[in-house]
Order: C-alpha cells, then structure tokens, then sequence
C-alpha cells in the first residue's frame, strides 16, 4: 500500500474545499455525484459478460461511430445521476450532438461538465481497459442570458476548475485534479467497502520516458514529419535513451494512466486515412482537454504539435484535434518534430 491509503475520495475533497476560503460545497457535491455514477459504471462492466450489455446497438454517434451498448448505458447514468444535483447548467457529452440542458423540475448552478462516457468503447466486448473522462467549467461571469449558450461553453481548457478520469480495468481507479497546484491523485476502488480510497498521492509523470503509443496502423496515412517523429522514437541510440518501448492498448484513458506513471509518450497524430477527420480522431472538449490539464499538473505536457492543447479555443463541441501528451521533454521532441525544427 501506498502512503496515505485509507483516506477516502470523499475526505480529500472535503479537504481541499477547507483550504479555499471561497467554496461553498457546490464543487464538491457535484464531484460526489459525479463518483456515484462511475461507481455504478464500473459495476456494469464487471458484470458486463454475464448480462446482455455487451456488442453494439446498430446506431452510430455524432462522431460517426458504432454505438456500444454499455456506451448508452454509461452515458445514461451520468446525465440522469448529475442532472438533479443543482449545480450545473448544462453538460455536453461524445455520445450527444448537442447540448446537455438541465431539465426545468431541477435546480441549476454555475457548473459545466464535459464527458467521454465510455473511453476505449471498440475494446468492451474483448476485456480490456476502458474508462470515463471529464471536465469541469465554470459559466463565465459575462453570460447574461438565461439559457445556456454554446459560446459559453467554447471555453480553451486551461479554464477547466477540475478534470479527471475513472479506468475501468483490474481494479476501478478514478485520478483527477483541481488544478491551483493542488496535484494530481489516484483512488482506487476498493469493492468491499464499495469506497474509493487515496492509492497514488500527488503523482508526478517522470521528465522523459521510455515508451511511445501510437497506432503503427495508420502509418502509411501520416504526413512525412509524422513519420519521422515515429522513426526517431524507435532509432537506436543510446546517448537519447533509444529506442523507446512500443506500447499501445487502443483505449486512450489506459494509455494515458500506464504513461502517467510510468512515463511516455500517447500520440494520435493527424492523418489522411478519413477524410472526415483531417485532424485526427480524438474530441479535443472530452478528450484532449481534461487528460491535458491532469498530465499538466502532474508536470508533463500535452500539444496539438504546434502548441499547448490548453490554450486551443474550440470552435466546435464535438471538435477534433491532434494529440501529443506524456512527459514533457517527449511531447516537446515531439512537437519540434511536428512543427517543423525536429533534426
């Protein structure tokens, strides 16, 4: 066991409301409910070979693919769960084109909650690790009118208050932050007791790594620099540490937990292989922004190849984006590739 198992999820947020003189709790019933929901996410899909959840529903998303069965589900109990808690306005999910609202019955607050509800949904039916990311906003102050907006929603990511994910694998872990330097921490699920407990404090992703993570699939769809970049990581030359481990799961929420503490590099360039999708595949509001802001103050770095993810302004709710993420001195070789001054 880790130093400082034995605190629960529910202790810690209650301590770092304590340290800020302005909080009122709204936050942090907010992230309680948010934690029930993954709970009963990850029961689904302990059980998800026993019942009838597993394959796909014959419908496909916004992003233009298959919907899972469990991917409903999931993104069913986050909205229902988090809708009556009265303190957000809207929320904005991967599975729904548009926006979230508030049904009129509940209270609303100040909050908005962006969410991948089933990360990784093409790995479900062969047991391997998925997971649930989110993002959380504050309506800005400007906004006047009574409905919800897009535009308020269209926030860059380094205006995220807190950002997370839960990993549905071995065990069910939930890492988030709130940012402020507040750090990084991991819970993990412990079933007996059905509470999540602090297993991984104040993480800190290593400088440089060892391992790179990307789909070698799409290889022959890269721009050359792409290539190159590729190519580097698996070069030999001793002096840089190379070459680097190749390891890839498919499902970004593992990739990014195994290369948050371990080290690395998760890559998901742009390519030509979909013509629908010229920068890439991964949601920049669901995906790229909360995982940036985690790695961020873990001390690691996330770039769209030519600059931070953070201070992208989303033009779009569902909008792609590349993703470069891991530690700081890969994902800066890597955006010196990208950007054109790599050697």
């Amino acid at each position: 066991m880790r130093k400082g198992v034995g605190t629960t999820i529910t202790e810690h947020i209650l301590r770092q409301q304590r340290q800020n003189p302005e909080a009122t709790g709204a936050f942090s019933t907010l992230l309680n409910e948010l934690i029930v929901a993954a709970k009963v996410i990850s029961r689904e899909v302990n059980k998800a070979g026993l019942v009838d959840i597993l394959g796909d529903t014959g419908k496909v998303n916004i992003q233009d693919e298959q919907v899972q069965k469990l991917d409903v589900f999931a993104n069913n109990v986050i909205v229902r769960r988090m809708q009556h808690v009265g303190q957000l306005c809207c929320m904005g999910s991967e599975e729904v084109a548009d926006l979230i609202e508030i049904p009129s019955q509940y209270p609303r607050g100040d909050y908005i909650l962006l969410f991948d509800p089933l990360d990784g949904s093409s790995n479900i039916d062969v047991n391997v690790s998925i997971g649930t990311i989110f993002g959380i906003y504050r309506r800005p102050e400007t906004s006047s009118d009574a409905e919800v907006m897009l535009d308020d929603v269209l926030q860059p990511g380094n205006r995220q208050v807190a950002a997370g994910y839960f990993i549905y694998g071995s065990s069910t872990i939930m890492v988030y932050t709130t940012g402020r330097g507040t750090g990084v921490h991991g819970f993990t699920l412990y079933p007996s007791v059905g509470e999540f407990l602090l297993s991984h404090e104040n993480i800190r992703i290593p400088e440089k790594g060892k391992i790179y993570s990307v789909n070698e699939g799409n290889y022959a769809h890269w721009d050359e620099k792409t290539r190159a970049l590729v190519d580097y990581f698996k070069a030999k030359d001793r002096d840089t540490g190379r070459p680097y481990t190749s390891r890839y799961v498919g499902s970004l929420v593992a990739d990014f937990h195994r290369n948050l503490l371990k080290g690395g590099i998760f890559m998901y360039p742009a390519d030509l292989k979909d013509p629908k999708k010229p920068t890439g595949k991964l949601r920049l509001m669901v995906e790229a922004n909360p995982l940036a802001m985690v790695v961020r103050e873990a001390g690691g770095y996330a770039s769209d190849g030519h600059g931070p993810i953070l201070d992208i302004q989303p033009e779009a709710l569902h909008q792609r984006t590349p993703l470069y993420i891991g530690s700081k001195k890969d994902v800066e070789t890597a955006e010196a590739f990208i950007s054109g001054r790599g050697d």
